[in-house]
């Protein structure tokens, strides 16, 4: 091997092994007790070129509540029918724009009659607009005033772009490896870690005790072992990369298990995760016959949400824009 060879062999590799750092400077802001290690770690070039993705619209000119009722003037409407014509329009222009600007009205309606419910998709719309009433009203531990509208999720798109299925468990692998069991697969679910890829079905959809370990001390009364664990740290990975935080956003770096040390953060968590299990129970489930077979995922069940669904990198969805103020439609107040 030539020297030139060896260079450019030295070369390529010191690019592989440094392809998963950034370059600084890094801004670090304190966020906890000093000496605990407990800060966030933020990258300013990635933060601004994410920048756009995280900017709300501008609300729609406010419209009289005064005059007809929509209910009285349009027919099948089964929501939002005490809203005035005005008020009610302006709703249906704001979910185009925020759900499918390209495709238009037609994405959920059809053009012939409006009034008709054979699109899928006004039928699972109609069910969405329930889903974020019930996000505004009975979720405030987590949503505070802020609030969600379509937009949150969508944005823009008649897809959301951070949705999961209940992963397929990927088979028998070669050799004595046997079963992957649903892991040791980098995957983006658990932010490339080889971790269980799909800790969402255990805890976003069932009610799987999120725990390292259990409250028990011997090993025939411990309903807590190395699976669940492992869950565990594949959702908070899950986590922290769809908040864009350090795992000290939550927790106290020299004991992350007791509350009394954590952030005021953690408790705004524990609501969210149950929120998105409700939300994948009660709502997004029940739907599931209502999609054709290419909307459904590899085991035939329906899109759920998890915490990226929303936030998509920032730890407050659309960096804190208080967009449903501006909807009062959808519970957010005004």
């Amino acid at each position: 091997m030539t020297i030139r060879t060896y260079l450019a062999a030295a070369t390529a590799a010191l690019c592989t092994l440094l392809a998963g750092c950034e370059r600084p400077p890094i801004d670090t802001t304190q966020n906890g007790y000093r000496g605990t290690g407990m800060a966030q770690v933020v990258n300013p070039r990635i933060a601004e070129a994410a920048a756009g993705r995280h900017a709300a619209p501008a609300p729609a000119p406010a419209v009289p509540s005064e005059g007809p009722k929509a209910s009285e003037t349009y027919q099948n409407v089964q929501l939002l029918g005490d809203l005035s014509v005005a008020e009610f329009n302006r709703h249906m222009i704001a979910i185009t724009s925020w759900v499918a600007p390209k495709e238009g009205c037609t994405y959920c309606h059809n053009a012939e009659n409006l009034a008709d419910d054979g699109k899928y998709t006004k039928v699972v719309a109609r069910r969405m607009i329930e889903m974020t009433r019930s996000i505004n009203t009975d979720w405030k531990a987590h949503v505070a005033d802020t609030g969600v509208t379509c937009y949150t999720c969508h944005r823009g798109n008649p897809v959301p772009g951070e949705i999961w299925f209940e992963a397929p468990d990927g088979g028998m692998t070669a050799g004595l490896l046997g079963s992957k069991h649903r892991q040791n697969t980098p995957a983006a679910s658990v932010a490339l870690a080889s971790l269980p890829y799909d800790p969402f079905t255990p805890f976003l959809s069932g009610a799987q005790d999120i725990r390292v370990n259990g409250p028990a001390a011997l090993p025939t009364t411990q309903t807590q072992g190395l699976k669940e664990a492992e869950w565990t740290y594949g959702l908070m990975m899950h986590m922290s990369d769809g908040l864009g935080v350090n795992c000290t956003y939550c927790h106290n770096a020299q004991a992350f298990q007791p509350w009394e040390s954590s952030t005021p953060q953690r408790v705004t968590a524990w609501h969210g995760i149950r929120m998105a299990r409700q939300l994948n129970v009660d709502y997004m489930t029940p739907l599931t016959d209502k999609f054709p077979a290419n909307r459904l995922g590899p085991g035939g069940d329906v899109a759920k949400v998890n915490c990226a669904t929303c936030h998509q990198g920032a730890n407050k969805p659309l960096k804190g824009a208080k967009m449903a103020k501006d909807h009062p439609e959808l519970g957010g107040g005004g």
